[in-house]
Protein backbone atom coordinates (compact mmCIF):
# COMPACT_ATOMS: atom_id res chain seq x y z
CA UNK A 1 0.00 0.00 0.00
CA UNK A 2 2.30 2.71 -1.29
CA UNK A 3 2.01 5.32 -4.02
CA UNK A 4 -1.36 6.47 -5.35
CA UNK A 5 -3.80 6.03 -2.46
CA UNK A 6 -6.70 5.56 -4.89
CA UNK A 7 -5.06 2.76 -6.89
CA UNK A 8 -6.47 -0.68 -6.09
CA UNK A 9 -3.00 -2.22 -6.00
CA UNK A 10 -2.28 -0.24 -2.84
CA UNK A 11 -4.93 -2.27 -0.97
CA UNK A 12 -3.69 -5.69 -2.02
CA UNK A 13 -1.43 -7.72 0.24
CA UNK A 14 -0.67 -11.30 1.18
CA UNK A 15 -1.58 -12.84 4.52
CA UNK A 16 -0.03 -16.24 5.32
CA UNK A 17 -2.65 -18.96 5.62
CA UNK A 18 -1.52 -19.81 9.15
CA UNK A 19 -2.43 -16.29 10.31
CA UNK A 20 -6.05 -16.56 9.14
CA UNK A 21 -8.01 -17.40 12.29
CA UNK A 22 -10.21 -20.50 11.99
CA UNK A 23 -11.95 -20.20 15.35
CA UNK A 24 -12.65 -17.48 17.90
CA UNK A 25 -10.45 -16.84 20.90
CA UNK A 26 -11.63 -18.47 24.10
CA UNK A 27 -12.62 -16.51 26.07
CA UNK A 28 -13.53 -13.99 23.42
CA UNK A 29 -11.87 -11.02 25.11
CA UNK A 30 -8.53 -12.86 25.40
CA UNK A 31 -7.56 -12.10 21.79
CA UNK A 32 -4.82 -9.57 21.12
CA UNK A 33 -5.46 -5.87 20.57
CA UNK A 34 -3.26 -3.62 18.44
CA UNK A 35 -3.60 0.01 19.53
CA UNK A 36 -2.82 2.61 16.85
CA UNK A 37 -2.52 6.21 18.05
CA UNK A 38 -2.95 8.54 15.09
CA UNK A 39 -1.38 11.48 16.90
CA UNK A 40 2.09 9.95 17.25
CA UNK A 41 1.76 6.91 14.91
CA UNK A 42 2.60 4.60 17.84
CA UNK A 43 1.64 0.94 17.94
CA UNK A 44 1.09 -1.03 21.16
CA UNK A 45 0.10 -4.64 21.71
CA UNK A 46 -2.43 -5.39 24.43
CA UNK A 47 -5.13 -7.96 25.22
CA UNK A 48 -8.65 -7.05 24.08
CA UNK A 49 -10.06 -6.84 27.59
CA UNK A 50 -7.52 -4.02 28.16
CA UNK A 51 -9.77 -1.87 25.94
CA UNK A 52 -11.20 -0.58 29.24
CA UNK A 53 -7.90 1.26 29.85
CA UNK A 54 -8.42 3.31 26.69
CA UNK A 55 -11.99 4.32 27.44
CA UNK A 56 -12.98 7.37 29.44
CA UNK A 57 -15.96 8.32 31.53
CA UNK A 58 -18.45 10.03 29.22
CA UNK A 59 -17.37 8.15 26.08
CA UNK A 60 -20.19 6.74 23.95
CA UNK A 61 -19.57 3.24 22.60
CA UNK A 62 -21.71 2.29 19.60
CA UNK A 63 -22.35 -1.40 18.81
CA UNK A 64 -24.19 -2.99 15.88
CA UNK A 65 -26.88 -5.34 17.23
CA UNK A 66 -27.71 -7.09 13.96
CA UNK A 67 -28.14 -10.86 14.16
CA UNK A 68 -26.92 -13.35 11.56
CA UNK A 69 -29.65 -15.53 10.11
CA UNK A 70 -29.17 -19.14 8.98
CA UNK A 71 -29.05 -17.99 5.39
CA UNK A 72 -27.14 -20.89 3.78
CA UNK A 73 -29.43 -23.49 2.19
CA UNK A 74 -29.26 -26.50 -0.12
CA UNK A 75 -31.82 -27.05 -2.85
CA UNK A 76 -32.54 -29.13 -5.93
CA UNK A 77 -34.04 -28.42 -9.31
CA UNK A 78 -36.86 -30.69 -10.50
CA UNK A 79 -34.19 -32.57 -12.49
CA UNK A 80 -32.36 -33.35 -9.26
CA UNK A 81 -29.45 -30.99 -9.97
CA UNK A 82 -28.08 -29.55 -6.75
CA UNK A 83 -28.06 -25.83 -5.91
CA UNK A 84 -26.51 -23.79 -3.12
CA UNK A 85 -28.55 -20.83 -1.90
CA UNK A 86 -27.47 -17.84 0.16
CA UNK A 87 -30.33 -15.59 1.22
CA UNK A 88 -29.35 -11.91 1.04
CA UNK A 89 -32.32 -9.69 1.82
CA UNK A 90 -36.08 -9.97 2.28
CA UNK A 91 -37.62 -7.68 -0.33
CA UNK A 92 -41.13 -8.14 1.01
CA UNK A 93 -42.85 -10.75 3.13
CA UNK A 94 -41.85 -14.15 1.78
CA UNK A 95 -39.84 -12.79 -1.17
CA UNK A 96 -36.04 -12.84 -0.91
CA UNK A 97 -33.05 -11.87 -2.97
CA UNK A 98 -30.52 -14.71 -2.98
CA UNK A 99 -27.29 -15.90 -4.52
CA UNK A 100 -27.76 -19.20 -6.30
CA UNK A 101 -24.87 -21.46 -7.38
CA UNK A 102 -24.46 -22.58 -10.06
CA UNK A 103 -26.34 -19.60 -11.45
CA UNK A 104 -26.75 -21.06 -14.92
CA UNK A 105 -29.06 -23.72 -13.51
CA UNK A 106 -31.31 -21.25 -11.71
CA UNK A 107 -33.79 -20.17 -14.36
CA UNK A 108 -36.54 -17.63 -13.89
CA UNK A 109 -39.92 -19.34 -13.72
CA UNK A 110 -38.83 -22.66 -12.26
CA UNK A 111 -39.57 -24.02 -8.80
CA UNK A 112 -36.79 -25.38 -6.62
CA UNK A 113 -37.09 -27.80 -3.71
CA UNK A 114 -35.22 -27.58 -0.43
CA UNK A 115 -33.76 -30.44 1.56
CA UNK A 116 -35.22 -31.27 4.95
CA UNK A 117 -38.93 -31.15 4.25
CA UNK A 118 -41.65 -30.10 1.82
CA UNK A 119 -40.17 -26.65 1.22
CA UNK A 120 -40.31 -24.91 -2.14
CA UNK A 121 -39.63 -21.55 -3.75
CA UNK A 122 -40.19 -20.13 -7.22
CA UNK A 123 -37.51 -18.12 -9.01
CA UNK A 124 -39.42 -15.06 -10.15
CA UNK A 125 -36.68 -12.69 -11.30
CA UNK A 126 -32.98 -12.08 -11.86
CA UNK A 127 -31.13 -8.93 -10.76
CA UNK A 128 -28.51 -6.95 -12.65
CA UNK A 129 -25.80 -8.37 -10.37
CA UNK A 130 -26.86 -11.94 -11.13
CA UNK A 131 -28.68 -12.81 -7.92
CA UNK A 132 -32.17 -14.31 -7.99
CA UNK A 133 -35.49 -13.29 -6.47
CA UNK A 134 -37.14 -16.23 -4.74
CA UNK A 135 -40.83 -16.35 -3.80
CA UNK A 136 -41.32 -18.64 -0.79
CA UNK A 137 -44.95 -17.74 -0.13
CA UNK A 138 -46.92 -19.01 1.75
CA UNK A 139 -43.93 -20.56 3.56
CA UNK A 140 -42.82 -18.99 6.87
CA UNK A 141 -39.19 -18.35 5.87
CA UNK A 142 -38.04 -17.45 9.38
CA UNK A 143 -39.21 -20.77 10.79
CA UNK A 144 -37.97 -22.67 7.73
CA UNK A 145 -34.36 -21.40 7.87
CA UNK A 146 -34.14 -22.01 11.62
CA UNK A 147 -34.95 -25.66 10.92
CA UNK A 148 -32.69 -26.39 7.97
CA UNK A 149 -30.48 -23.36 7.33
CA UNK A 150 -26.78 -23.12 8.14
CA UNK A 151 -24.68 -20.20 9.39
CA UNK A 152 -23.04 -18.55 6.33
CA UNK A 153 -19.36 -18.38 7.31
CA UNK A 154 -16.79 -16.49 5.22
CA UNK A 155 -15.02 -18.65 2.62
CA UNK A 156 -11.66 -18.40 4.41
CA UNK A 157 -13.00 -20.16 7.52
CA UNK A 158 -12.52 -23.79 6.56
CA UNK A 159 -13.31 -25.57 9.84
CA UNK A 160 -16.90 -24.48 10.36
CA UNK A 161 -18.05 -23.71 13.90
CA UNK A 162 -18.84 -26.01 16.81
CA UNK A 163 -21.59 -23.68 17.99
CA UNK A 164 -23.50 -21.34 15.61
CA UNK A 165 -23.36 -18.69 18.33
CA UNK A 166 -19.60 -18.49 17.85
CA UNK A 167 -20.34 -16.37 14.76
CA UNK A 168 -22.74 -14.10 16.65
CA UNK A 169 -22.09 -11.17 18.97
CA UNK A 170 -23.33 -11.60 22.53
CA UNK A 171 -25.68 -8.64 22.01
CA UNK A 172 -27.08 -9.74 18.63
CA UNK A 173 -30.77 -8.98 18.66
CA UNK A 174 -32.26 -7.94 15.34
CA UNK A 175 -32.28 -10.68 12.72
CA UNK A 176 -31.34 -9.83 9.15
CA UNK A 177 -27.58 -10.11 8.58
CA UNK A 178 -25.82 -12.70 6.44
CA UNK A 179 -22.44 -11.82 7.94
CA UNK A 180 -21.49 -10.92 11.49
CA UNK A 181 -20.22 -7.46 12.51
CA UNK A 182 -16.99 -9.15 13.54
CA UNK A 183 -15.40 -6.35 15.59
CA UNK A 184 -18.11 -7.06 18.15
CA UNK A 185 -17.25 -10.74 18.51
CA UNK A 186 -14.57 -9.91 21.11
CA UNK A 187 -16.98 -8.60 23.76
CA UNK A 188 -18.09 -10.70 26.72
CA UNK A 189 -20.83 -9.92 29.27
CA UNK A 190 -18.14 -9.32 31.89
CA UNK A 191 -16.30 -6.86 29.67
CA UNK A 192 -19.50 -4.98 28.83
CA UNK A 193 -20.17 -4.65 32.56
CA UNK A 194 -16.67 -3.26 33.25
CA UNK A 195 -17.05 -0.73 30.45
CA UNK A 196 -20.37 0.47 31.83
CA UNK A 197 -18.93 0.67 35.35
CA UNK A 198 -16.29 3.04 34.01
CA UNK A 199 -19.02 5.50 33.03
CA UNK A 200 -19.08 4.71 29.31
CA UNK A 201 -22.50 4.83 27.65
CA UNK A 202 -23.21 1.81 25.43
CA UNK A 203 -25.76 2.23 22.67
CA UNK A 204 -26.81 0.19 19.65
CA UNK A 205 -27.42 0.82 15.97
CA UNK A 206 -28.50 -1.75 13.40
CA UNK A 207 -26.89 -2.41 10.05
CA UNK A 208 -27.82 -5.73 8.50
CA UNK A 209 -24.52 -6.83 7.00
CA UNK A 210 -24.94 -8.20 3.50
CA UNK A 211 -22.42 -9.25 0.90
CA UNK A 212 -22.20 -5.59 -0.14
CA UNK A 213 -19.77 -4.79 2.65
CA UNK A 214 -17.60 -7.75 1.79
CA UNK A 215 -17.56 -7.72 -2.00
CA UNK A 216 -13.98 -6.95 -3.08
CA UNK A 217 -13.20 -3.71 -4.87
CA UNK A 218 -12.25 -4.52 -8.47
CA UNK A 219 -12.03 -1.05 -10.04
CA UNK A 220 -8.48 0.11 -10.65
CA UNK A 221 -9.46 3.47 -9.13
CA UNK A 222 -11.10 2.50 -5.83
CA UNK A 223 -13.37 5.55 -6.01
CA UNK A 224 -15.18 3.98 -8.98
CA UNK A 225 -16.45 1.07 -6.88
CA UNK A 226 -20.20 1.02 -6.21
CA UNK A 227 -21.32 -0.46 -2.91
CA UNK A 228 -24.78 -1.99 -2.72
CA UNK A 229 -27.30 -0.71 -0.19
CA UNK A 230 -27.71 -2.17 3.27
CA UNK A 231 -30.47 -1.47 5.79
CA UNK A 232 -29.59 0.83 8.69
CA UNK A 233 -31.39 2.11 11.75
CA UNK A 234 -30.09 4.83 14.06
CA UNK A 235 -32.69 5.73 16.67
CA UNK A 236 -33.53 9.18 17.99
CA UNK A 237 -32.09 8.14 21.39
CA UNK A 238 -28.73 7.31 19.80
CA UNK A 239 -28.71 10.57 17.84
CA UNK A 240 -29.67 12.63 20.90
CA UNK A 241 -26.97 10.98 23.04
CA UNK A 242 -24.33 11.53 20.36
CA UNK A 243 -25.22 15.19 19.98
CA UNK A 244 -25.06 15.80 23.72
CA UNK A 245 -21.73 13.96 24.00
CA UNK A 246 -20.21 15.95 21.14
CA UNK A 247 -21.35 19.21 22.75
CA UNK A 248 -19.57 18.06 25.91
CA UNK A 249 -16.46 17.22 23.86
CA UNK A 250 -16.80 13.53 24.67
CA UNK A 251 -15.80 10.82 22.23
CA UNK A 252 -17.96 8.64 19.99
CA UNK A 253 -16.34 5.23 19.54
CA UNK A 254 -17.66 2.93 16.83
CA UNK A 255 -17.29 -0.84 17.14
CA UNK A 256 -16.73 -2.03 13.60
CA UNK A 257 -16.93 -0.61 10.11
CA UNK A 258 -20.68 -1.27 10.03
CA UNK A 259 -21.21 0.92 13.10
CA UNK A 260 -19.09 3.70 11.61
CA UNK A 261 -21.03 3.57 8.32
CA UNK A 262 -24.32 3.62 10.22
CA UNK A 263 -23.35 6.72 12.19
CA UNK A 264 -21.83 8.56 9.24
CA UNK A 265 -25.01 7.80 7.27
CA UNK A 266 -27.02 9.57 9.98
CA UNK A 267 -25.16 12.90 9.81
CA UNK A 268 -27.32 15.93 10.57
CA UNK A 269 -27.26 19.03 8.38
CA UNK A 270 -28.47 21.26 11.24
CA UNK A 271 -25.92 23.53 12.85
CA UNK A 272 -24.90 22.31 16.31
CA UNK A 273 -26.12 18.75 15.66
CA UNK A 274 -23.90 15.90 14.57
CA UNK A 275 -26.41 13.08 14.12
CA UNK A 276 -30.08 12.56 13.44
CA UNK A 277 -32.41 9.56 13.57
CA UNK A 278 -32.14 7.55 10.38
CA UNK A 279 -33.89 4.44 9.08
CA UNK A 280 -33.40 3.21 5.56
CA UNK A 281 -30.82 2.05 3.04
CA UNK A 282 -27.25 3.28 2.94
CA UNK A 283 -24.65 2.78 0.24
CA UNK A 284 -22.11 5.06 1.90
CA UNK A 285 -18.65 4.11 0.66
CA UNK A 286 -15.84 5.76 2.60
CA UNK A 287 -12.48 6.28 0.88
CA UNK A 288 -9.36 8.26 1.86
CA UNK A 289 -10.09 11.97 2.00
CA UNK A 290 -13.51 11.49 3.62
CA UNK A 291 -14.14 13.89 6.52
CA UNK A 292 -15.60 11.97 9.46
CA UNK A 293 -18.37 13.96 11.13
CA UNK A 294 -19.43 11.74 14.04
CA UNK A 295 -16.89 9.07 14.96
CA UNK A 296 -13.75 9.84 16.97
CA UNK A 297 -12.27 6.37 17.52
CA UNK A 298 -12.75 2.93 16.00
CA UNK A 299 -12.52 -0.66 17.19
CA UNK A 300 -12.10 -2.98 14.22
CA UNK A 301 -10.62 -6.25 13.00
CA UNK A 302 -7.91 -6.90 10.42
CA UNK A 303 -9.57 -6.91 7.02
CA UNK A 304 -9.24 -8.80 3.79
CA UNK A 305 -7.26 -7.27 0.92
CA UNK A 306 -9.04 -5.07 -1.63
CA UNK A 307 -12.10 -4.79 0.62
CA UNK A 308 -14.26 -1.75 1.29
CA UNK A 309 -13.54 -2.31 4.99
CA UNK A 310 -9.80 -1.97 4.44
CA UNK A 311 -10.39 1.17 2.38
CA UNK A 312 -12.56 2.59 5.19
CA UNK A 313 -9.98 2.05 7.95
CA UNK A 314 -7.34 3.53 5.65
CA UNK A 315 -9.54 6.62 5.41
CA UNK A 316 -10.03 6.74 9.19
CA UNK A 317 -6.32 6.58 9.95
CA UNK A 318 -4.42 7.07 6.73
CA UNK A 319 -3.14 4.52 4.24
CA UNK A 320 0.47 4.74 5.40
CA UNK A 321 -0.50 4.12 9.05
CA UNK A 322 -2.68 1.15 8.14
CA UNK A 323 0.14 -0.26 6.02
CA UNK A 324 2.49 0.15 8.98
CA UNK A 325 -0.04 -1.48 11.32
CA UNK A 326 -0.69 -4.48 9.09
CA UNK A 327 3.03 -5.06 8.55
CA UNK A 328 3.54 -4.96 12.32
CA UNK A 329 0.60 -7.33 12.85
CA UNK A 330 2.00 -9.84 10.36
CA UNK A 331 5.47 -9.68 11.89
CA UNK A 332 4.02 -10.18 15.38
CA UNK A 333 1.82 -13.08 14.22
CA UNK A 334 -1.54 -11.47 14.93
CA UNK A 335 -4.56 -13.50 13.84
CA UNK A 336 -6.44 -12.03 10.87
CA UNK A 337 -10.03 -11.63 9.63
CA UNK A 338 -13.40 -12.51 11.21
CA UNK A 339 -12.22 -14.69 14.11
CA UNK A 340 -8.90 -12.88 14.40
CA UNK A 341 -7.46 -10.24 16.66
CA UNK A 342 -8.64 -6.66 17.01
CA UNK A 343 -7.38 -3.13 16.47
CA UNK A 344 -8.18 0.12 18.26
CA UNK A 345 -7.60 3.33 16.30
CA UNK A 346 -7.62 6.46 18.47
Amino acid sequence: MTGDIFNLSQYDFKIPQDLIAQEPANPRDSCRLLVLDRKDSSLNTRIFRDIVDYLREGDVLILNNTKVIRAKLKANRSSGAKLEILLLEEKKKGVWEALVKPGKRARVGETINFSGGDYKAKIIDKTASGSRILDFRPLDVGDFIKKIGKVPLPHYIKKGVKDPDDYQTIYAKREGAVAAPTAGLHFTPELIKKIEEKGVKILYVTLHCSLATFRPVKCEDIRDHLIESERVEVTSLVAKTINQAKKNQQRIIAVGTTAIRSLESAVSSKRGFWAKAFSGPTNLYITPGYKFKVVDALITNFHTPSSTNLVLVSAFAKPSLIRQSYTYAKDEKFRFYSFGDAMLIV
